[in-house]
């Protein structure tokens, strides 16, 4: 049988060399881990504003150039000329449906700001292999992408000063101010409210927002 000591001495010599780290610790760490670099961050910091095109990196790209890399990188996806290809969504198209019963929601159509192409193209594309393309790339598949939806001419080249400049059809349809009323109501984990005070001033009852029980859960036919 073993004993209580030879069980208990490993585990002080781990508390022990755990308390040792903690105290070396900077004041607000967990005592691991290291300070990022700056090189570090800026392989994360890759975000593009949509509305001014801040955070676009140098580069420029032609739409020639983007016809050949869209041909290689995302044709077999999303179709030779932005169609689509099975599930796959469309890139070209929708222009005047967004009001139907199923609008088609694409780049020409809804897209409110053309450095958010870039942006997303750039961070998620191609999705076998995401953010593995060039700046110069990318610039060029935003140029090409927005020549097929006829926004840009065939001689746009698309660099970060351009690309903001681009006025996309359903820009001025968006919403940019929230409507809803911001809270006043601050945290509070204790005593928050005198019980005496609280009060139900309506209930959901009557208001047929309680799901039903009975019958299938969903009649909705695919669209």
């Amino acid at each position: 049988m073993y004993s209580s000591r030879k069980i208990c001495l490993p585990l002080v010599a781990i508390l022990l060399a755990a308390a040792s780290l903690a105290g070396a610790a900077e004041p607000g760490s967990f005592g691991y881990g290291r300070v990022a670099s700056p090189a570090q961050i800026a392989g994360w910091d890759i975000d593009v504003r949509g509305e001014d095109g801040a955070g676009l990196p140098p580069g420029k790209g032609t739409v020639d150039r983007g016809a050949d890399v869209y041909a290689e990188q995302c044709a077999a996806c999303h179709g030779t000329f932005g169609e689509g290809e099975g599930r796959f969504p469309k890139l070209v198209g929708g222009v005047g449906s967004l009001r139907d019963e199923r609008p088609e929601l694409t780049v020409g159509s809804y897209w409110p700001f053309a450095p958010t192409l870039w942006d997303y193209i750039n961070r998620a594309m191609p999705m076998a292999a995401p953010h593995t393309l060039s700046a110069d790339d990318v610039y060029a598949l935003t140029a090409y992408i927005l020549s097929l939806n006829d926004l840009v001419p065939h001689d746009f080249v698309a660099d970060r000063n351009s690309l903001p400049k681009v006025k996309m059809r359903n820009r001025d349809n968006f919403i940019w101010t929230d409507p809803r009323p911001d809270t006043i109501a601050k945290p509070c984990m204790n005593a928050c409210v005198n019980a005496a005070d609280v009060r139900i001033s309506s209930t959901a009852e009557g208001r047929d927002l309680t799901p039903r029980t009975t019958g299938p859960l969903d009649t909705m036919q695919p669209k």
